[in-house]
């Protein structure tokens, strides 16, 4: 018998979060709208009922130790550093549900989604 241990810095430094071009082709098009930002930020903060809430912030840089992502045709995705557990392996896409458009977040670490769909947690 083997005994296997879990290192979360060991396994974020290969991890990705992956966007689709649906959401490259959004994050591209709210970049051009703004004069000050290079570069699309995902991070997550405690909120709501469930836990976490996402949040994607246009910036002109990122920190030093976030995850830097070329996506697309140039698009830069900064993964902020504390936040890359809990978004790990993400899917990132642009969805149309009904006459509304938004980001949706495939996330296999969130374990549960309170009902307005606006937190999640990852225990």
């Amino acid at each position: 018998m083997s005994v296997e241990s879990f290192d979360p810095v060991q396994s974020t430094k290969n991890s990705t979060v992956n966007v689709t071009a649906a959401a490259v082709e959004h994050f591209r098009a709210q970049l051009r709208k703004s004069a000050e930002a290079s570069a699309i930020r995902l991070s997550v903060k405690q909120s709501g009922c469930t836990g976490f809430m996402y949040v994607i912030d246009l910036v002109p840089a990122g920190k030093p130790d976030d995850l830097h992502l070329v996506l697309d045709e140039g698009v830069e995705l900064l993964v902020d550093k504390d936040s890359l557990a809990i978004v790990n392996g993400t899917q990132i896409d642009y969805v149309t549900e009904g006459v509304n458009r938004q980001l949706s977040f495939l996330n296999p670490n969130a374990k549960d989604h309170c009902g307005c769909g606006e937190s999640f947690n990852v225990n």
